[in-house]
């Protein structure tokens, strides 16, 4: 009877397990396919941080976003939207507007760098939607960030 028990709690978690839709991204080592989004965000990174009230592009910044625009003029199939986001910090409406100045600032310097302005829509997350769930500064400096998103 035990086993019988056992062999069913098992059925039950292979069947969860094989539902869930979630994937798991690809180890660090894998192979990706060039011109994929997992290329994109594994080879050449997929956002930008910001100082504590600020939306200027930082130094470290130019450089991932110089990357970036070299990657999307080559691989051009990808509409692309950049979301800009805030930490918890601050009253919904400032973080909605400074989230706006963050996306507008990615969004100016992709195109700056070649990149089509029409393929290029942007968002305001302000602080809704945070990358990582904390109230401290590491938190805070992961949630000041401008993601671009292929579509």
């Amino acid at each position: 009877m035990r086993m019988i028990k056992a062999i069913a709690a098992f059925a039950a978690l292979a069947i969860v397990a094989a539902c869930s839709s979630e994937q798991a991204p690809p180890p660090a080592n894998a192979q990706v396919t060039p011109g994929s989004i997992a290329d994109f965000k594994q080879n050449v990174g997929d956002r930008v941080y910001f100082d504590t009230d600020m939306s200027s592009i930082r130094e470290d910044g130019r450089a991932t976003l110089a990357k970036q625009a070299e990657w999307l003029k080559k691989y051009t199939n990808y509409p692309i939207l950049i979301e800009g986001k805030c930490d918890e910090r601050g009253t919904r409406e400032y973080n909605l507007a400074l989230g706006e100045r963050r996306a507008n600032a990615v969004r100016q310097y992709l195109v700056a760098q070649g990149v089509p302005a029409d393929r290029v829509k942007t968002i305001s997350y302000g602080k809704e939607r945070p990358e990582v769930v904390g109230s401290d500064e590491g938190a805070w400096a992961r949630n000041r960030v401008g993601i671009t998103a292929l579509q």
